[in-house]
């Protein structure tokens, strides 16, 4: 059977996109705006609310989380959220192959000892920069820095949850640069490596 494949990405590198490519190709469904219509059943919360606090983490909530996670700042919004999103993905991932997007997948599929191909997508900052100008036009001269923001924020809320570094090679299976290999063969890659796994099996 064909493995789950969770994708981590950096900022601009156009990982969900080849995630989406990758799904398309093999005929099995792919999780990422899909949170966010479940969230919003589920909590009620607006869309770009549940964007902002699905996956990231601000140094400042990353300070309380770790000096109260005894119980004080365990009941928080951010925690029940990813509670929540924990919950979606063992689900979808219990129906059958699929393509997770973020959220921590890797880290959650490994706990419960569900078996996945974990794939990183990045890239350099010019590329990065180059794909994000197109979504943000009129965001040019801050860029490179609303990227990193939110890159740290997507480090932090990873290192808070599953106490692994994220963009650490030794927690993925393919680390791929979208911008040197370009997404068809950052696509054939993922689509191959699959593969591969499902035979081994």
């Amino acid at each position: 059977m064909m493995p789950i494949i969770t994708i981590s990405r950096e900022t601009g590198s156009n990982g969900s996109r080849i995630g989406e490519m990758v799904a398309k190709e093999l005929n099995i469904p792919v999780i990422d705006k899909y949170f966010i219509e479940e969230l919003r059943k589920k909590t009620g919360y607006s869309p770009s609310h549940l964007e902002n606090k699905g996956e990231y983490l601000s140094q400042f909530d990353f300070f309380l989380n770790a000096q109260f996670y005894n119980g004080l700042y365990l009941g928080d919004e951010q925690n029940d959220l990813y509670h929540i999103q924990r919950n979606i993905i063992l689900e979808e991932a219990k129906k059958g192959p699929c393509v997770i997007i973020g959220r921590c997948a890797d880290a959650i599929l490994a706990d419960e000892k569900i078996p996945s191909l974990n794939v990183f997508i990045h890239a350099d900052m010019e590329y990065r920069i180059r794909n994000y100008r197109e979504r943000f036009p009129n965001h040019e001269a801050t860029l490179e820095k609303l990227m990193k923001k939110k890159d740290k924020g997507r480090k932090a809320y990873y290192r808070f949850y599953t106490d692994r570094e994220w963009g650490d090679v030794s927690n993925y299976d393919l680390a791929l640069d979208s911008g040197r290999l370009g997404e068809e063969m950052c696509k054939k890659l993922i689509i191959v490596a699959a593969q591969e796994r499902a035979e081994i099996k």
